[in-house]
């Protein structure tokens, strides 16, 4: 399988989208290109397990690698793990519900649908890159056409919003594009620099510097994904997004953040990760806290899933801060887990809006007599956001929980237990919205004409609900995968100690 040609079909799906004038033209050419994306990374994940099982143990599969700027030794080097394979799945499940879902966008669709396939080519590059320029490049492809989704097609404030999330998102860049600049000059060995992952991986990158850069490279990264008191974008940006912006950015986007932060950041530099870790697990654990009582606060929909969303992504930082292998297992499942959950959230709820005008809890009600399909699709995301057993959400934060209690120490054991209390301020919130919007008698009667789901609405929910069930109930299968990946995080890390 040629990696090249999981960047070239997004690409070619959006230039193909641009010269085409009718909305059905349009649409089918965004599902077809959103469907080619979806078969072939099961094609690359096909082609990695084959690899694997002829007994080849490289640390990335596929590679792919080409000169860029020779004088600074820049490569467009292309390479697959089990953990990049987990996050390219991901985003060819949220693009294709994504699609799905903004089936009826009539506004600018041609642009509409170019920005939503553009940004599938830059997460896939992104999760694909063992350059840091080339990393650092598909990263800022991910961010302008973020700003034109809300600023164009977004609700609410939704100019304050865009610009909000683009100057954030920047300066979360720009930390991190200073941190991968100092990793590459102290690169140097016998002469010669370089953005190679795998090649800084195998250099011991001197302590003191490793002190410097990794507050940049972590931070920048976790500003993506949500990291307190950086998460102040996240409420804004998701609720003023469309449906589809807002899937992509909770559950693509964000999990970019959480890559970066443990393939360059905690890799990279493992023992300066040790050092910050203390820290890092005290702002993560705030972060759960804060997020599960502030969504406790709000009562529009959108509002409720996105501030859920920082406690939900503060696991994933608690996962990696741990630096046991369990734990960052957990990290990664925890990524995929809430990539579906939200994403099929966000989706569920831009389903009622559509319909009943209004994300207002208190102005919903009895939705289940008169939208059964959207209103059972709304307790399976709130069930899976509640961490109930069987559902994806059970599977990555006990595997946080189980991973951050290997840690030996008071304060890791406080911030576990605060973590795992979180679980039931999670319920409250899920279990009050969903019996006052779900539950009960109509609220309006004018709600008795609206009709249920679409079939691409129905589609789009299946395909996130398919996910979510396959993880939750056969773990084993995710688990399998990401695990070679993480071990060799955690080898790099043990040695580091030594």
């Amino acid at each position: 399988m040629n990696l090249l040609i999981l960047l070239i079909a997004p690409l070619v799906t959006a230039l193909a989208i641009l010269p085409v004038k009718g909305l059905k033209q349009v649409r089918a050419i965004a599902l077809a290109g959103s469907l080619l994306q979806l078969g072939l990374t099961f094609a690359t994940l096909m082609s990695f397990l084959s690899e694997r099982s002829s007994g080849k143990t490289n640390e990335f599969l596929l590679e792919q690698n080409f000169a860029w700027y020779r004088d600074l030794n820049i490569n467009f080097h292309l390479g697959v793990d089990g953990i990049s394979i987990a996050m390219m799945l991901l985003t060819a499940f949220v693009v294709v519900a994504g699609v799905l879902v903004s089936w009826k966008m009539e506004k600018m669709s041609k642009e509409f649908f170019f920005l939503l396939i553009f940004l599938s080519m830059g997460a896939y590059g992104f999760f694909m890159a063992l350059d840091l320029f080339t990393l650092f490049f598909f990263l800022e492809v991910a961010v302008i056409p973020k700003f034109l989704l809300i600023g164009i097609w977004g609700s609410g404030k939704k100019e304050y919003s865009a610009m909000k999330l683009a100057l954030m998102l920047m300066a979360g860049s720009a930390l991190v594009l200073v941190g991968l600049t100092g990793l590459y000059f102290y690169s140097d060995f016998h002469g010669t620099r370089t953005f190679d992952i795998v090649e800084i991986s195998s250099r011991n990158i001197p302590l003191g510097v490793q002190q410097i850069l990794f507050p940049f490279t972590f931070i920048g990264f976790g500003i993506f994904t949500a990291l307190f008191p950086f998460h102040t974008w996240v409420p804004d940006g998701h609720s003023s997004a469309p449906t589809a912006a807002s899937m992509f950015l909770a559950g693509i986007s964000m999990k970019l953040g959480g890559y970066g932060c443990l393939r360059v950041a905690t890799w990279l530099m493992p023992q300066a990760a040790q050092e910050y870790s203390t820290i890092i697990i005290v702002l993560a654990s705030i972060g759960i806290l804060y997020g599960a009582f502030a969504t406790m606060m709000q009562t529009d929909l959108k509002y409720i899933n996105a501030y859920s969303s920082v406690s939900h992504t503060s696991f994933v930082i608690l996962g990696i801060a741990m630096l046991t292998k369990t734990a960052i297992n957990g990290a990664v499942l925890q990524m995929i887990s809430h990539g579906l959950m939200t994403a099929l959230f966000f989706a569920v709820i831009g389903m009622i809006y559509e319909r009943t005008h209004t994300r207002e809890v208190a102005k919903l009600g009895g939705l289940l007599k008169v939208m059964p399909f959207i209103s059972t699709v709304f307790v399976i995301a709130g069930l899976c956001s509640l961490g109930l057993p069987g559902f994806s959400g059970f599977v990555a934060e006990m595997t946080v929980f189980m991973g951050s209690w290997e840690r030996i120490g008071l304060l890791y054991r406080i911030a576990t237990i605060a973590g795992a209390a979180s679980i039931v301020v999670t319920a409250v919130y899920i279990l009050r919205a969903t019996g006052k919007s779900i539950m009960g008698p109509v609220a309006n009667q004018e709600f008795n004409g609206f009709s249920d789901a679409a079939w691409n609405e129905k589609l789009a929910a299946i395909v996130l609900v398919a996910g979510i069930l396959i993880m939750g109930l056969a773990p084993f299968l995710l688990k399998d995968l990401i695990n070679p990946g993480t071990e060799e995080i955690m080898q790099k890390i043990v040695s580091s100690i030594k």
